[in-house]
């Protein structure tokens, strides 16, 4: 696409301009506007290219504008990207002014008049004024230099310079082709670590991440530097790139550069990150829809994941092979046969001629199983690599069903070497996606919220490399229980299954858990596994949520809710295997998410669990019975420290059975004693300590004792929340003499436990004292903003209410966005419908608040009135997504 003025009108036209930079601004405005409105009918190669050629005209006439043009000795060169003629609407303009020596103060003059211009049209520059000898000597020093170098192309003034500067920073004289690979390859992996090395970032950055532009640049570089390639289509002439991988490059790239566009006509700015402000409005101008399973957002996620990891994977092959075929080429070799189809070259694994895979399609798993077998091996040659991409074709339905090839995969799943990451390397070479079809459609899919932070394709293999971490025993003071339970496990393979198929039917519509079953009982079948093995992973992944549902969601204290979830377990095989995957899928999912709370609550339910199964489901342990335990245990741990029996049976008259049903004995001994030698009883009692003194192992424990009023609890999280306290749990208990002894389980911004801290710990106690002299006084203060990223997030609320008939309470399940001083806001709720919360269960994952209140009306019965209850739903919701449009 042609600037709609030539070189020469253009000139001419700033010539005789009164203001000439106001005229080349809007000519570059109007020109670009032009581009952006091509982008639906033209290809985006030529897009970029015309962009380039645009700058070209208005650098190359404002050259001509300031004097400069025909000047000996300086020439204007561009270099770095738009030295390749490759720019995007916003990208930097990276210029080089080279001279032959010291300018004149003419020249000096127009070049400052000159530079001062191009920032005054918009354009964003970077440049350097040096002489040729300056251009050579950070050439030899800096590898970065050397790369725009190799990428010069002279706009105005005297090309032979930059074929001297060309001439004399080349291989011949600096940086061969060895040490600029070895230099570049560093510069890469560093790159690389800084984005966790990882293809899939919720916010990527197109440019510099894994799988981003700068991996296809440094396939291009070093192939330059070695082969003095012009494009990347002159590497398959060379034989470093095959027809095959080109097209895969180009269409790879192509998608890349589509985006790019787009972001910087939406930001108007050269940003490269896909921020969550920006990804929904890229996903409609790309034109993805929403369909009945996926956001449109999702769908263009799961197509750039997928190009980034093609890119990635294509990059590490390349260079792989760079470095084996060209660099170590004269290199000693030792090679060693492992059977007819493999040998091993330099510790790495290798097929033993180049028909291998077409005339023995099973050794494409033969490979993996080899890697495992033999874990001294370094890894795979790049040109087996090479051929296992290009033979994954092979593997269709009669592959899938060769019971020869489904003995390789079981082999590999039993193998006790390596399992995670030759898992992770049939995924990025395409075999495990080709394999098992229903893997291959989760690849790269994403879910637009801020709980599940890696595609579902990485968190599935992340839950495989939690479990295997449980094999270790360093791993035992992290996770004490999971690592005890995993080496009971009779079958650990039926776990790996259970982990690969636990999230396999996301993105399909409908209950992921219960098509993942059906997925998971054909496995089973077609891989030989017995009928109760089948049966068992097809529960485990019907289940697999149903464990951290219950511990996060559900009154564990309760035996009622222990004693239900034992009977859907059923026996401790199952529980063992479900706690296993529980953890480990945790600690897949976002690692904020698992925190000793978190940790806590499981070891809770699992110990319960234990117990009742041992008791027998047939003898459920009843509430009174839990309640006399529980009252004999705590009065035996006061009167060892020497506490009047008497004064406690006359302080615990009053304060009734929920109580004990709820605390654990060792904390009511904590409260009964601190309240039996209070000084002043007409103040609020608050006690702060580490809940790793009890049961409840994993948070800080906040016991409030207190006379009862209607804002109590709003007040309490509201000073809980200015005090940058989460809180994970709340029991709300009302005496029968109007006391209110409330208990609340709190982690510290970082997600631990307040600690030994005794400074803070004061300041917590000092707040919350003089909050609760006078709750009444109470009002809602916000002084956190709300993040970033939760505002791009559209959570409508949803409010459940159902009466939970065996405690005499109304449960109100609410899901809606997290923001600072939703409790207490939830709370003022409540109090204006004249409700008191009785108990409460708060879980934040990602952006989403999901928050269960046990409630009841004044008198300390349930909600019993249908029309009040409606009032209450339309109420949460209208509120709460008032506060959603808030910033």
């Amino acid at each position: 696409m042609q600037p709609s003025l030539s070189q020469e009108q253009l000139q001419e036209a700033l010539q005789k301009s009164a203001q000439p930079g106001q005229y080349a601004r809007q000519f570059l405005e109007q020109e670009q506007a032009r581009l952006n409105q091509a982008f639906e009918t033209t290809d985006i190669q030529v897009l970029v290219r015309a962009r380039a050629e645009l700058v070209d005209r208005v650098l190359i006439a404002a050259w001509s504008l300031f004097g400069l043009a025909g000047r000996e000795g300086v020439a204007l060169v561009a270099v770095g990207g738009y030295g390749r003629a490759e720019l995007h609407p916003c990208s930097d303009v990276d210029l080089l002014v080279l001279l032959a020596d010291d300018p004149s103060q003419p020249v000096r003059d127009g070049l400052e008049r000159f530079v001062t211009f191009l920032w005054d049209i918009g354009l964003e520059i970077g440049h350097a004024v040096r002489t040729l000898d300056e251009c050579v000597e950070l050439a030899r020093a800096d590898i970065t230099v050397a790369t725009n170098i190799m990428e010069a192309r002279t706009l105005a003034g005297s090309d032979r310079l930059r074929e001297q500067l060309e001439d004399r920073t080349g291989p011949e004289h600096m940086w061969d082709s060895a040490a600029f690979f070895a230099a570049k390859w560093e510069e890469q992996t560093d790159r690389h670590r800084r984005f966790n090395d990882t293809e899939y970032n919720l916010e990527p950055d197109i440019k510099n991440a894994p799988g981003g532009l700068r991996d296809v640049q440094m396939i291009a570089w070093v192939a330059k530097r070695h082969f003095n390639a012009d494009s990347l289509e002159a590497l398959v002439d060379v034989g470093f790139l095959t027809r095959e991988e080109y097209g895969v490059l180009r269409k790879c790239l192509d998608t890349l550069w589509e985006i790019r566009w787009q972001l910087h006509v939406l930001t108007e700015r050269n940003e490269n990150r896909l921020l969550f402000d920006h990804q929904r409005q890229l996903a409609t101008r790309l034109g993805h829809e929403d369909s009945d399973a996926n956001l449109a957002v999702e769908h263009f996620m799961k197509g750039f994941y997928r190009v980034a990891l093609a890119l990635s994977v294509l990059n590490e092959m390349l260079l792989q092979l760079f470095d084996e075929v060209i660099l170590r080429a004269n290199e000693p070799e030792q090679v060693r046969p492992l059977n007819r189809r493999f040998q091993v070259r330099n510790d790495y694994l290798e097929i033993s001629h180049p028909d291998v895979f077409k005339e023995t399609p099973s050794a494409l798993l033969e490979t993996f199983l080899l890697m495992a077998q033999n874990p001294d091996l370094k890894g795979i040659r790049a040109a087996t690599v090479r051929s296992l991409i290009f033979h994954r074709r092979l593997i269709n339905d009669a592959f899938r069903a060769d019971p020869a090839n489904n003995a390789l995969f079981m082999q590999l799943l039993r193998s006790p070497h390596s399992l995670f990451s030759l898992l992770r390397r049939m995924k990025r070479y395409g075999i495990l996606g080709k394999y098992l079809p229903e893997f291959g459609g989760i690849i790269g899919m994403m879910q637009y919220d801020l709980f599940h932070i890696y595609t579902v394709d990485a968190h599935t293999l992340l839950v495989i490399k939690n479990m295997r971490r449980l094999r270790y025993e360093d791993m035992r003071e992290e996770f004490p229980l999971a690592v005890d339970v995993f080496y009971r496990l009779p079958k650990p393979e039926l776990l790996y299954v259970a982990g690969l198929y636990h999230d396999i039917a996301k993105g399909r519509g409908g209950d992921h858990s219960e098509l993942g079953a059906d997925d998971a009982i054909a496995f089973c079948q077609r891989h030989g596994l017995t009928p109760w093995d089948g049966k068992l992973v097809a529960w485990l992944v019907r289940n697999h949520l149903t464990m951290s549902v219950t511990a996060q969601r559900k009154d564990i204290s309760d035996p009622e809710v222990v004693y239900e979830f034992a009977r859907k377990v059923g026996d401790l095989v199952h529980l063992d295997y479900l706690y296993v995957l529980t953890v480990a899928d945790i600690n897949a999912t976002n690692p904020t998410l698992w925190n000793s709370w978190r940790a806590s609550l499981l070891r809770q339910l699992y110990t319960e669990t234990k117990r009742a199964l041992r008791r027998g489901l047939n003898n459920p342990v009843e509430k009174q019975d839990w309640i006399d335990e529980t009252r004999d245990e705590a009065m035996k741990m006061l009167v060892d420290r020497d506490c009047d029996a008497g004064a406690i049976e006359t302080l615990w008259a009053n304060i009734g059975d929920e109580y004990f049903l709820r605390e654990a004995p060792r904390d009511i001994a904590w409260h009964t004693e601190a309240l039996l030698q209070r000084d002043t009883p007409d103040d609020p009692l608050v006690l702060i300590r580490e809940s790793s003194q009890s049961v409840l192992a994993g948070g800080s424990q906040i016991f409030i004792y207190t006379p009862d009023t209607r804002n109590l609890f709003s007040a309490t999280v509201n000073a809980l929340d200015s005090l940058g306290l989460t809180i994970m749990d709340a029991r709300i208990i009302t005496s029968a003499d109007g006391f209110s002894l409330d208990t609340y389980i709190v982690l510290d911004e970082h997600g631990t436990p307040i600690g030994e801290d005794l400074a803070r710990i004061e300041q917590i106690r000092k707040t919350l004292t003089e909050t609760l002299k006078h709750p009444e006084r109470f009002a809602t203060t916000v002084s956190r903003r709300m993040p970033r990223r939760n505002k791009h997030f559209d959570v409508p609320t949803r409010v459940v209410i159902s009466n939970d008939l065996t405690n005499d309470r109304t449960a109100v399940d609410i899901q809606t966005l997290d923001r600072p001083g939703l409790l207490a806001h939830i709370g003022r709720i409540f109090m204006r419908f004249e409700l008191l919360v009785q108990n409460a269960r708060i879980a934040t994952l990602g952006e989403k608040a999901e928050d269960v209140f046990f409630i009841t009306d004044l008198n300390g019965e349930p909600v019993s009135d249908p029309a009040l209850c409606q009032q209450l739903q339309q109420t949460l919701i209208q509120e709460l997504d008032d506060k959603n449009g808030q910033s």
